[in-house]
């Protein structure tokens, strides 16, 4: 008894003395997101592998070798020597070896081109991590405007609580009407239910971070609902800034530089390559032992060996024409998208201003009005319940103005790549 007590003790002691769970930052679920994020990790690995397979490229071709029967008769009596009749026999047994050697200009364009292919990967990681940024930001800001309406929901459940419970001491003590009693009892209700969807999203908010934050999707996560506004310039949505700035321009920028480097691999694909080539052969009977050393050379100029090659390199010229239209294209995309994205951002700040600085003070105002005149018995309660019910339908649709605003502000940062 004692012991389950003090067992008891400890635990809710141990438990008053540990901090409580740190609410993240934006920042730092984004920083989070970026090192943790298993995505980005595979581009990693495709650059490094990339990097390793051009150190193959400065290979020789095997060495080539080989044993045999040379200049032997079918006959195989005139193999051995005849001294009457003064033969020294026929037939060598040869060994023979060869090697290329390979053009080290070929090589070099080998190396560069294999070795440019992982700059495409960092590009299309930076690409991915854009991505996710985005989805980051907009769960987090979603989460945020959830947790403002819920606030927004727990005043009014507070506020129909007074309008319900002073009905009913009003009804019994026959000093008001119980019209709109039902009326409150119901959105009391409906506020109820929206509590509950409102806890079911923001449980999907934190599965999604997590998840994102390659986390438990059932961890604890606690988020600080603060923001801060981003001011967009014009020269941002300039095409230059957007074409250094967007990771998706570069990856298409690389894809060109791999292609140009291809091309130099494929045209240095028709220099000369030498060899060498050494036969040694020993006589089968009395014949003296001989060799045979050879120089030789490939030559890929030839017309009909250098077709294939002097293709490939003039469908590269072109198949980097369709990257640079393409570059074009997604600019000037990107470009519209970004000043129409700035432009219904600035005219949803002016709404939210109209909604902070005089709809909702001036509907909270009459709302605190009906309240006292209700309090006085000048008022009725179905008056003190439409004020109530205009003021929290504005706030509400204030706080979708807001999120609204924050998506807009997340995808410029996406279309514009700003962290």
């Amino acid at each position: 008894m004692y012991k389950e007590l003090f067992i008891t003790g400890m635990l809710v002691v141990l438990a008053a003395t540990l901090p409580a769970q740190t609410p993240m930052t934006l920042p730092d679920i984004l920083t989070t997101v970026e090192k943790n994020n298993p995505g980005l990790k595979m581009y990693e690995a495709e650059a490094r592998a990339y990097t390793e397979a051009a150190k193959g490229a400065y290979s020789w071709m095997p060495p080539e070798g080989g044993a045999g029967l040379f200049m032997t008769p079918y006959n195989t009596k005139e193999i051995k020597a005849n001294e009457a009749m003064m033969k020294e026999g026929m037939g060598f047994f040869m060994i023979s070896a060869q090697q290329m050697f390979p053009n080290r200009k070929k090589q070099d364009a080998e190396a560069a081109w294999m070795r440019s292919m992982s700059t495409v990967e960092s590009e299309k990681k930076k690409v991915a991590l854009n991505e996710l940024l985005y989805t980051a930001k907009k769960n987090y800001y979603e989460w945020v405007v959830l947790q403002k309406k819920q606030l927004v929901l727990d005043e009014g459940s507070r506020i129909l609580d007074f309008m319900i419970r002073s009905a009913e001491i009003r009804y019994k003590n026959g000093l008001g009407k119980i019209s709109a009693y039902y009326k409150a009892k119901a959105a009391l209700a409906n506020i109820d239910n929206m509590k509950l969807m409102l806890e079911n999203d923001m449980r999907l908010k934190r599965i999604m971070l997590n998840n994102l934050m390659y986390r438990k999707v059932d961890q604890e996560l606690s988020i600080d609902t603060l923001y801060a506004w981003k001011e967009f310039s014009v020269s941002m949505l300039d095409s230059a800034y957007l074409a250094g700035q967007r990771s998706d321009i570069q990856v298409l920028q690389r894809n060109i530089e791999v292609n140009n480097l291809q091309r130099n691999a494929e045209l240095a694909k028709l220099k000369p390559e030498f060899g060498i080539r050494y036969d040694h052969m020993i006589g089968l009977s009395t014949q003296p032992g001989q060799f045979t050393l050879m120089g030789m050379v490939k030559l890929p100029l030839a017309k009909w060996s250098s077709r294939m090659n002097k293709a490939k390199a003039e469908s590269l010229v072109w198949e980097n024409e369709s990257l640079r239209n393409q570059q074009q294209m997604i600019l000037n995309e990107a470009a519209g998208m970004a000043g129409s994205a700035k432009a219904e951002l600035d005219t949803k700040k002016k709404q939210m201003r109209l909604y902070e600085t005089q709809i909702v003070p001036a509907l909270r105002k009459n709302f605190q009005t009906m309240q006292l005149g209700y309090e006085q018995n000048t008022e009725e309660l179905f008056e003190l319940f439409d004020a109530w019910d205009a003021l929290n339908m504005t706030q509400i649709e204030y706080l979708d103005q807001l999120k609204a605003a924050l998506l807009l502000q997340a995808e410029l940062e996406k279309i514009l790549e700003l962290k």
